[in-house]
């Protein structure tokens, strides 16, 4: 929802009128003032990273997975843990904040007594309160997904975002899900950026020459430091190749050696990656690639309360939606981290008060869009959610929304990992557009035969559970009506999926079946998801979706 006037003259009141970051709601929970931010500073520098916020601009609630599958040298390991796996690893107890900002466990419970997370006016004065803490010796980055994901930023096609990250005083960024704007669009929106966009291996596609600046060097009391950008390298296979058509991507480990050797030779004493790979991927490329110090990742969605250290680069992961401000605090001696500091601060929106100025701006690129976005289309007796391996309530709500406007067979919805959560009671249009604004949305209805059926699932498949990392793209399994099927882990690409049904009955190779998605690669002509979705819940009035989970053997 909007932020109404009254609510908003309350957050400024609220900033303006105290120095302390903390709200009287945070201290009525039992936190200490300043708890949550609490922080042993260490060395020469702190480096703040947020990433994935799919451009929600206000406080929202957003579930963590129940089930994230890690396959070969990955299964059991960060991130792939979850629930009581998760608080046990991290000493975390079940029903204290942690346990609500980093897992599913006890979600509507705990959600409803901590209330909602994230929002930039509240990380601004996250980030504010540490820069003045650690004068001249702060760096805050942004792997990307942040351009992208809201009913705001699909209208202003970014603009939003970009005026909220100069305010934050962002200082380098890489990207993905901005790229799906078009080429165009994406150099407009760098040059109204007050920071460097970097990406070292996106290139033209004739000439091989760069599109952007591949890194840039900062100077911080009195280190050099070197961020070099890693876009996300499946771009053009996960997303239209038509919006990017002229420009390659990749992981490009070659070219990354050689400017990490690049800017060492400008003794540079720190190396940041700004990474948009994937949190397992990133893993593999710090064994492979020598040299990098830190690499701060996104694009899986991962918030790992520790770094993960492979050989000797600290790997990252932040999150997403603005949940979460990575600090890490690092102390540097002969260009080599010999120690550090860190934490996945959860951005609690309902203990902070916000930043005046950037909740001022919020405001007023909201405004316009108030109604439109505040509508209640619908009530949901059910916490809907979209993050999941396998499955989410929200999901469903789209796949029944796509069946009822067809009357198809099936359907084939994509596993993005954004999208709120929305607990029981009202949903908005906002709601709705947080799962499905982006800018290829048609809907469509086709046909198709069981074989091809069954290759997409394979493939889909592959994606997420292919054991070398580098063959992964990342997101969740497609969300699906209609359809039941097993998924054996074990099993060699190809012959994953078992037991594939279509309305309870045998699947048969040669058979056809109408199906119904969005999404898709190819243009499309039909109404977009939004609308297919916000008419369908208009004319239901109430949901309360049934989830159609895959099952998942060894």
């Amino acid at each position: 929802m909007s932020i109404s006037r009254r609510d908003f003259m309350q957050m400024v009141g609220l900033a303006a009128g105290s120095a302390a970051l903390f709200t009287p709601a945070a201290l009525a929970r039992g936190l200490k003032r300043g708890a949550l931010m609490e922080f042993a500073p260490k060395g020469q520098l702190t480096l703040l990273h947020t990433t994935d916020s799919h451009a929600q601009l206000v406080p929202m609630y957003y579930r963590e997975p129940d089930a994230n599958v890690g396959v070969g040298a990955n299964a059991g390991q960060p991130p792939h843990l979850t629930g009581k796996v998760f608080l046990n690893r991290y000493g975390i107890k079940p029903g204290a904040l942690g346990a609500y900002a980093y897992s599913s466990d006890d979600y509507l419970h705990l959600a409803k007594e901590y209330g909602k997370m994230g929002g930039f006016a509240y990380l601004a004065a996250m980030i504010k309160q540490v820069r003045a803490e650690r004068p001249s010796k702060t760096l805050y980055v942004d792997t990307g997904d942040t351009l992208q994901g809201s009913a705001t930023s699909l209208w202003t096609r970014g603009e939003d975002m970009v005026q909220v990250m100069n305010a934050l005083g962002c200082e380098a960024m890489t990207g993905h899900w901005e790229f799906t704007y078009g080429a165009e669009r994406v150099q407009e929106l760098v040059k109204q950026m007050n920071f460097p966009f970097v990406a070292q291996n996106v290139h033209d596609a004739t000439w091989g020459d760069a599109i952007f600046s591949p890194y840039t060097i900062k100077q911080v009391n009195g280190l050099a430091v070197a961020m070099i950008g890693q876009a996300f390298p499946y771009t053009p296979i996960a997303n239209p190749r038509r919006f990017i058509s002229d420009w390659s991507f990749g992981i490009q480990e070659d070219n990354l050696r050689s400017l990490v050797a690049e800017v060492r030779g400008k003794k540079v004493d720190l190396v940041i990656l700004l990474s948009h790979n994937g949190m397992d991927v990133d893993k593999k490329l710090a064994s492979r690639v020598q040299g990098i110090d830190v690499i701060v990742g996104g694009h899986t969605h991962d918030g790992v309360p520790e770094p993960v250290v492979v050989g000797k680069t600290l790997v990252i992961g932040s999150g997403c939606y603005g949940k979460f401000l990575s600090r890490l605090d690092v102390e540097v001696k002969g260009r080599k981290i010999v120690d550090y500091n860190y934490r996945l601060i959860p951005v609690m929106s309902s203990m902070i008060a916000p930043d005046p100025e950037v909740a001022r701006l919020i405001e007023t690129i909201r405004k316009p869009y108030a109604k439109k976005l505040d509508e209640v289309v619908c009530e949901t007796d059910e916490v809907l959610y979209r993050r999941g391996n396998l499955d989410g309530t929200f999901d469903e709500v789209i796949c029944d929304a796509l069946v009822d406007h067809y009357g198809v067979d099936f359907v084939l919805s994509p596993g993005f990992r954004w999208g709120r959560t929305v607990l029981p009671g009202a949903v908005t249009a906002e709601d709705v557009y947080s799962q499905t604004a982006l800018t290829y949305p048609n809907t469509y209805k086709a046909e198709m035969t069981g074989k091809q059926l069954r290759a997409i699932l394979e493939d889909i498949g592959d994606n997420l559970f292919n054991t070398d990392p580098y063959r992964q793209q990342g997101g969740d399994m497609v969300r699906s009506a209609g359809l039941d099927f097993t998924v054996k882990l074990s099993a060699k690409a190809g012959d994953r999926i078992r037991d594939l049904t279509v309305r309870g009955r045998p699947v048969k190779a040669d058979d056809k079946y109408s199906f119904a998605g969005w999404a898709s690669m190819a243009e499309q002509s039909g109404p977009p998801v939004y609308d297919v979705v916000l008419d369908y819940l208009r004319k239901k009035r109430r949901v309360h979706p049934i989830l159609t989970r895959p099952k998942l053997v060894a």
